[in-house]
């Protein structure tokens, strides 16, 4: 064997290597965590199974009451997790059932049971309880506890220690604050109290997120599976790949808008990687992008595919519930953010590949457009549908998304037949196969589902101790901290944010963040004359809830895009958090620019303009930030670029500052073009030098 074969036996293996990392965190997101030998390796699939069969029922023809729903949600999750979740990860003190992963013990099942006999238990005695409330028997305060415990600790298991060691200290807050410093002294809750509201009421862990995770998430989730397994997301690299690999720097933009597409239906950020960086990753680093600016396109692109409408993660509808506003009014203000990040993300992309002097892939090595698209193009008929439920039906989101998954079903039992009709094979194996994906789906997306309704549920401790009378002393709290200065909260809520979102998911990092800081950003912002929309609090929280996915040392999606592409992690994070910066400025824009996420906003020629001018705004912010345009930046017009990008973004704020009447204020954006404009031609006599430059 050659040594150039030697080489690249071992960049294969390294590639394989890299995958199956990112595989594996793939899956531990996903839900998959014993691997049980014999008979017992079919009792958490069957009862994922059966979980997805009673969501799908709710939603069609099994009527219930809400708090019903929730316990058997809870306890559901809370039964797969310790079935499916060893104590350890590793052996400790000598005791290798305390970590087994090729069986279930039967500690597991005895705490199982008890600990969703724990869930169920206000469903169970429902009559005795509604008429005991406030005043619960010892029976309820034995039970409350062990839900209470049972919930953290099963928290601890499937998502880390972060939100369960938040939830107790805010346990030991609500007992302890009458002996806390006066400024953050609170007058405590009896025992009584404290049960009655975490496990007896629905404003504490049977909350309204677990009510959305009950009701709306569950079916989305399963829907994002049920197009996986198909080969949604597949067929969607394939496609950006036929359509954008050929430009310049073509794989990452291809990568941008598959993890685009993908994300608007998965929700997971490393499960995105592992789909659509497989395949864009080394075209990345093929046509000359270094390893670890390959990986931190593939993170930004994939963790900001949760800002995507229509379905924008779990976040999104519990969005709609806190601002009771129907979920298309989410998706209305956020289209305009999201996308504007997007297009920046596109355009950095270009500023990459100008950089260093890439070129896109040959036409030889690129999939056929319209084989392409006519090979996958069944996967568009239940977006379709989806999209046709939401908006122009007006349909509510779980009904949506029901239909949509009946949709998928049909493909997913037709779709195998077919293939093997056309290629002339068996049918009837091809059937079988059909079968089994479907409730190979059914399992996956229950999985899925295990980590956001146990977030949910332990994040709704938190949001049930600030409801017993911590949310005005909190608010007071902040403004103390920030000096009763808006701009200075916001950039203490953005860091809280990041820092909490580095040990949560997304959906318990904004959960938390909005039910600490969202109300007292609106009312902090009211002492200073600016009325601030409870939409653009919410968003804002839920922006840096996203960020924190890829924000070093901790964010998961960027140590998954690196065992792929071969480079160190830190790094990466680093590299993916500076692409994400354009992404982070925009929460700052809306909360003072309501324009930006269509607040009273009801013309389509009004919102077309706001969106170009957001996006030029984001652009000439990524060239400030990449020190780039057509050429190299020169010091001077870093600051041209940041005033264009105010210009387009705060039309409101240099209006008033000019003397224009604020109904006059888009007149500020042909000067901000004008501007943008200027700089392009001071640049553009300069490409012919940098051009040079880059051959040498």
């Amino acid at each position: 064997m050659s040594e150039n074969e030697i080489h690249e036996t071992n960049d294969t293996l390294n590639e394989d290597n890299g995958l199956a990392l990112a595989r594996k965190m793939a899956e531990e997101e996903e839900g998959i965590g014993r691997r049980p030998k014999g008979p017992s390796r079919y009792i958490i699939p069957t009862v994922a199974v059966i979980w997805s069969f009673f969501q799908l029922s709710i939603a069609s023809w099994l009527i219930l009451d809400s708090t019903f729903i929730r316990a058997i949600h809870l306890g559901f999750a809370i039964l797969i997790v310790f079935l499916n979740y060893p104590l350890f990860k590793k052996p400790r003190f000598g005791l290798k059932f305390l970590s087994a992963s090729d069986t279930i013990p039967i500690m597991d099942y005895v705490i199982a049971i008890m600990a969703a006999f724990t869930a169920l238990y206000i469903m169970i005695d429902y009559a005795g309880i509604t008429t005991r409330y406030g005043a619960p028997i010892l029976r309820d305060v034995i039970v409350g506890i062990a839900l209470t415990v049972f919930l953290l600790e099963a928290s601890r298991r499937v998502i880390g220690p972060a939100l369960p060691i938040i939830a107790l200290l805010f346990c030991c807050y609500a007992f302890f604050g009458p002996y806390m410093p006066d400024v953050i002294a609170f007058k405590g809750v009896s025992m009584n109290r404290f049960v009655g509201q975490m496990s007896m009421s629905t404003e504490g862990i049977y909350g309204i997120p677990l009510d959305v995770s009950a009701t709306i998430v569950f079916l989305f989730v399963l829907f994002g599976a049920m197009m996986d397994k198909a080969g949604a997301g597949h067929y969607f690299i394939q496609l950006a790949l036929s359509l954008l690999g050929g430009f310049k720097g073509g794989p990452a933009k291809a990568a941008i808008v598959g993890s685009g597409l993908t994300g608007m239906v998965s929700g997971s950020s490393i499960a995105n990687i592992v789909t659509t960086g497989t395949f864009t990753i080394p075209m990345m680093k093929k046509v000359g992008y270094p390893p670890t600016k390959a990986a931190a396109v593939e993170v930004a692109a994939s963790t900001d595919g949760q800002l995507a409408p229509p379905i924008m993660g779990a976040a999104a509808f519990i969005i709609a519930e806190y601002v009771n506003v129907p979920y298309i009014q989410v998706v209305k203000a956020a289209i305009i953010p999201a996308f504007a990040s997007y297009a920046a993300l596109f355009f950095i992309t270009h500023i990459e590949a100008s950089k260093l002097g890439l070129k896109g892939l040959s036409r030889a090595e690129l999939p056929l457009f319209f084989k392409t698209l006519i090979g996958g193009v069944h996967f568009l008929i239940p977006i379709g549908m989806l999209l046709y439920e939401l908006i122009i039906a007006r349909h509510s989101p779980e009904l949506a998304a029901f239909h949509a998954i009946w949709v998928m079903a049909a493909l997913m039992l037709f779709q195998g037949p077919v293939k093997a009709y056309l290629n002339k094979q068996p049918i009837r194996p091809a059937f079988r196969q059909s079968i089994i994906d479907i409730f190979s789906s059914l399992a996956t997306g229950a999985r899925n589902m295990v980590a956001v309704a146990l977030a949910t549920a332990a994040a709704g401790i938190i949001v049930g101790v600030v409801a017993l009378g911590l949310g005005g002393l909190i608010t007071e709290i902040i403004d103390i901290i920030s000096m009763g200065n808006i701009y200075l909260m916001l950039v203490i809520t953005a860091f809280a944010s990041l820092l909490i979102g580095m040990g949560l998911p997304t959906t318990a990092t904004y959960i938390v963040m909005a039910s600490l800081t969202a109300p007292a950003i609106v009312t902090i912002a009211g002492y200073q004359e600016w009325l601030v929309p409870l939409m653009s609090a919410h968003l804002f929280c839920f922006y840096f809830g996203i960020l924190a996915d890829d924000t070093p040392p901790v964010g998961l999606a960027a140590y998954a895009a690196a065992a792929i592409a071969k480079s160190p992690p830190i790094p990466t994070g680093l590299q993916g958090f500076m692409y994400d910066i354009r992404t982070a400025i925009l929460p700052f824009m809306f909360i003072f620019n309501s324009d930006l996420i269509l607040h009273n906003i009801n013309s389509w020629f009004q919102g077309i303009l706001i969106f170009l001018m957001a996006c030029i705004g984001n652009f000439a912010f990524a060239s400030a930030t990449q020190g780039w345009f057509v050429a190299r930046n020169r010091f001077y017009e870093v600051p041209l670029f940041l005033s264009v990008t105010f210009m387009l973004m705060r039309p409101d704020a240099v209006s008033s500052w000019i003397g224009i009447a604020h109904d006059q204020r888009y007149w500020v954006y042909p000067i901000g073009l004008a501007m943008y404009g200027m700089i392009y031609l001071m640049q553009r006599v300069r490409i012919p030098k940098t051009a040079a430059g880059l051959a040498q």
